[in-house]
């Protein structure tokens, strides 16, 4: 299993500079940002199996569509008002979230009991493979302190633009 205590620390102490590039990528996308945002994406997910951490489902909740929740409560047997009653509860943002952490449908094994049906933004977590990535850049900040994979695709963009000038480096 990954350490996570330390991959956290590894994102606190590089938080300042990644935010600083991530905050100038967002005010001017170079030509090649999702093209490069995708590479990384790919590289990274080729290394690293989510079922060694699984920390967004550990600590975060989605946000659920109404879609999302005919899925998962057909899937469970349930009806949407019994699996919103059951494990859902609206957020200060009018949001449908789990009602508690981990996510309920973790298995010990870091698999997910409702995988096939899993919430849209479980399917684009950590949003490092979305066109469109400076439009994302805010939820990218969030989540390089929460997704070890997260945190090495914008280090990859670090090592390509460079630290300072958010141009190739």
């Amino acid at each position: 299993m990954m350490d996570l205590k330390a991959e956290r620390e590894k994102a606190l102490l590089a938080k300042k500079t990644l935010y600083r590039l991530l905050d100038r990528l967002k005010k001017q996308p170079p030509r090649d940002l999702d093209a490069q945002v995708m590479e990384a994406d790919e590289a990274v997910f080729a290394e690293l199996d989510c079922l060694t951490c699984a920390n967004c489902c550990k600590t975060i909740s989605p946000i659920f569509t109404s879609k999302d929740v005919e899925r998962i409560a057909a899937r469970l047997r349930l009806t949407p008002g019994r699996f919103m009653e059951q494990y859902l509860r609206i957020d200060a943002d009018q949001d449908m979230v789990l009602q508690s952490s981990p996510c309920p449908f973790l298995e010990a094994d870091n698999r997910c009991r409702v995988y096939e049906d899993r919430p849209k933004a479980c399917r684009e977590y950590p949003h490092t493979g979305q066109r469109k990535f400076h439009a994302h850049v805010e939820i990218t900040k969030q989540n390089i302190l929460v997704c070890p994979a997260a945190l090495r695709v914008v280090q990859r963009l670090e090592q390509h633009y460079g630290p300072e000038t958010g141009k190739r480096a």
